[in-house]
């Protein structure tokens, strides 16, 4: 049994009624005052049959309220995967994500590409959740608010470019952002997932006070900083090996995860920064099925088609006298 999304509109059926009542109808020839003898033939040749023409209009009239009144039919009950969990992607952009010292698939990539690469898998793993993404260097920005669209997240994070939002790092503006948006969702659903490779020089709000209000509001943060422990380089002598993650500030880092109950992780390649997201997968609750919903399929097209035919239907016989006597 269909269902009608506008069944109001079916108030305007007695409309044509009440226009005929209220407009007082014309004459033939009256308009022009001037004789048309072939539009009399057809007015004389519609009034002997009056009855079929006034109820092919009147089906036709039927037809076209029935499809603005948009009628629908209910699909079976469909169940909905939702975790009822709102996760913030905070994923550093600074200059120094593009060094080069992480290695993907056998070959040196940069710490962005690797973050890229194994990140868009972790969003992939996430159906169920609301997912958002920040971006941040100098300062940082919401790319893309919390949806269940992971295919949007997903492009947004290939389209980053680094040192966009700045060269610098701005880890407290980050989090704070995060836990602004993060502020409306429900206490158990509140997760950020910030990623950085640096120390926090940037910004008008310190990473622990970020931390503070995030404990406040009752969100949990992972924490993940990502970079290589050693790292060659040339110099005058051929070359020596550095430390390219010596700025890391890995107490901050692990302070922000257990003042709001997460964990912090450390990354040195592309292997720990995927088990690090799997981590993060297997300590938050997987998504459960949700309130069934009943999808609805639009079927005005139907009546709006039989509408048109009745209309040229209820016309052909007028065309073809006004032909005969053109």
């Amino acid at each position: 049994m269909p269902e009608f999304a506008w069944p109001w509109l079916f108030a305007a059926l007695p409309l044509p009624w009440l226009l005929r009542h209220v407009l007082r109808p014309l004459k033939p020839a009256q308009a022009m005052n001037l004789p048309q003898p072939g539009l009399a033939l057809v007015a004389a040749s519609v009034t002997r049959a009056p009855f079929a023409a006034t109820l092919v209009l009147a089906l036709a009239w039927l037809c076209l309220v029935t499809a603005a009144a948009r009628p629908q039919r209910l699909g079976p009950p469909e169940p909905q995967q939702r975790s009822g969990r709102a996760t913030m992607l905070a994923v550093d952009l600074s200059g120094s994500m593009s060094l080069d010292d992480m290695e993907l698939a056998g070959r040196n990539v940069t710490r962005f590409a690797a973050v890229e690469a194994i990140a868009g898998d972790f969003i992939d793993r996430r159906a169920g959740d609301e997912l958002g993404l920040i971006l941040f260097g100098s300062q940082a920005y919401l790319v893309t608010p919390l949806t269940y669209d992971l295919d949007a997240v997903r492009a947004q994070l290939h389209g980053a470019v680094v040192g966009l939002p700045g060269r610098e790092t701005a880890i407290g503006d980050a989090l704070a952002v995060a836990v602004k948006r993060l502020a409306d969702m429900p206490e158990q659903a509140r997760v950020v997932v910030l990623l950085t490779d640096g120390v926090n020089n940037a910004g008008s709000i310190a990473p622990r006070e970020a931390a503070r209000a995030a404990k406040a509001a009752g969100v949990r943060v992972y924490t993940i900083g990502i970079g290589a422990n050693a790292m060659r380089v040339p110099d005058f002598f051929g070359s020596r090996v550095v430390n390219p993650s010596a700025d890391l500030d890995v107490a901050m880092l692990t302070d922000i995860a257990n003042q709001t109950g997460g964990r912090f992780f450390r990354a040195t390649d592309s292997n720990e920064l995927a088990q690090a997201y799997r981590a993060i997968d297997a300590l938050e609750p997987v998504p459960q099925q949700g309130a069934a919903l009943r999808p609805r399929f639009e079927l005005f097209r139907w009546p709006l088609l039989a509408s048109l035919a009745l209309f040229a239907i209820a016309a052909l016989p007028r065309y073809l006298g006004q032909r005969a006597f053109a």
